[in-house]
């Protein structure tokens, strides 16, 4: 009873929010969905990693720090011209809405209205993590608390960008162990605000499922190669130091982080014509252990200095010896998806990597590293850059609070 009063209290908050346009019926729904639960709560099934969850109320937005999961959707959205509410309240109106189902589904219980409420109690590790793009910033008329790297990258050399790759007003990033209940939050989050944004593109990336290697194991793209070895470990005041905001140059933004989201796309056919050696010595790094060319393990350091009879061990336009920091700021955290879309007419595969990446400053940490691989990457042939978007990723919330709360109540005068 005390659940159902409860459920009931949060629907008419929504009705207040979606100005009653997506409230008929929300009370029964709420009401079966709260049955559905507690009766999915008394099975004997044993317990797997299906039931396991990731707390979504702290300092930081789930999502970042946490291990990664096996499958993830990217969604973005843009914001929908409404004539009865400024673009601030539209924008208010879909963070609550999506706080208030997100809290429910990262738990394992169905959102609000969830027509599919069996389909929630298995939330295997759910994460959803809310950005904002650039642009909305100045749509809602909070332009002077945009943070200063908060804009769209800078056209590089190697990019050949689709428009429909591009930057959004918002987005989504949903993880989870299992790809139903990526499915399941996807639909349930974009659908309840239908009225107030529109969705512009998704993008779906894995990763190996788990259980199939160790906890821990680092990701391999579709090159075969390791991906995300030298990152910052979650939990560690280095950590703190490359990822999460202090809060110095915008005070509503400490515990938040910055997004760069690429798509990059991999020509494996031309990539499968070169010899296992070639291979090494454009990324860098052993393609077996994922060692740098200068190590016998995936941990070793790489002396990007180390010559043998005078040549670079590890060559200088190598992957790895680009991307190596020049400067200590120069480093972020990787947290990159694998992509396997059906070809177009013609192709023979759409493949490649959604590449995520989480700094505090993106013109001090991520960009100058990407020049440099923009200029001489060896893997350039191999790889195309088709989508750039960035994000600033508002910090976390407690409960009772909602996702950008700090951003929306601040003042800008």
């Amino acid at each position: 009873m005390d659940e159902h009063r409860r459920l009931n209290g949060r629907v008419s908050r929504r009705r207040l929010l979606t100005g009653g346009a997506a409230a008929a019926g929300l009370a029964g729904a709420a009401g079966v969905s709260a049955w559905v639960v507690d009766d999915a709560r008394r099975t004997d099934e044993p317990h797997t990693f299906g039931d396991e969850t990731v707390r979504f109320h702290g300092a930081h937005q789930a999502g970042i720090d946490t291990p990664p999961q096996s499958h993830a959707a990217f969604i973005g959205l843009d914001l929908l011209a409404d004539p009865r509410r400024a673009p601030r309240e539209v924008l208010q109106a879909v963070l609550a809405l999506w706080t208030t189902d997100a809290e429910r589904l990262t738990a394992g219980l169905p959102a609000l209205a969830d027509t599919e409420p069996e389909l929630a109690p298995h939330p295997a590790r759910l994460t959803i993590t809310v950005g904002l793009g650039p642009r909305v910033f100045d749509l809602t008329g909070l332009g002077r608390l945009k943070p200063v790297s908060a804009r769209p990258l800078p056209p590089f050399g190697i990019d050949r960008l689709e428009a429909r790759w591009q930057g959004t007003d918002l987005l989504l990033q949903i993880c989870a162990d299992d790809p139903m209940a990526v499915a399941h939050a996807t639909r349930v989050l974009v659908k309840n605000v239908r009225s107030l944004a529109v969705q512009r593109w998704r993008q779906n990336g894995f990763r190996s499922a788990r259980g199939v290697q160790p906890e821990g194991t680092t990701a391999r793209n579709l090159m075969g190669q390791v991906d995300g070895t030298v990152n910052p470990v979650p939990g560690t005041p280095d950590f703190d130091e490359v990822v999460w905001d202090d809060g110095r140059s915008q005070a509503w933004l400490a515990g938040g982080t910055m997004m760069v989201l690429r798509r990059i796309r991999m020509n494996l056919d031309t990539w499968d014509e070169m010899d296992r050696t070639s291979k090494e010595l454009a990324v860098g790094r052993r393609l077996d252990t994922g060692a740098p060319l200068t190590g016998l393990r995936e941990s070793d350091p790489a002396d990007v200095t180390a010559q043998r009879d005078g040549i670079p061990i590890i060559p200088p336009n190598s992957h790895v010896a680009l991307a190596h920091p020049a400067e200590p700021a120069e480093r972020f955290l990787r947290r990159p998806y694998n992509y396997d879309d059906p070809p177009g007419p013609g192709e023979i595969s759409d493949s490649g990597l959604l590449f995520a990446a989480f700094q505090r400053d993106i013109d001090r940490q991520f960009l100058p590293v990407q020049l440099r691989l923009a200029r001489a990457d060896a893997m350039n042939r191999w790889i195309t850059p088709v989508g750039s978007a960035v994000y600033v990723i508002p910090p976390g919330v407690r409960s009772g609070q909602y996702l950008g709360q700090q951003l929306l109540e601040s003042p800008v005068n």
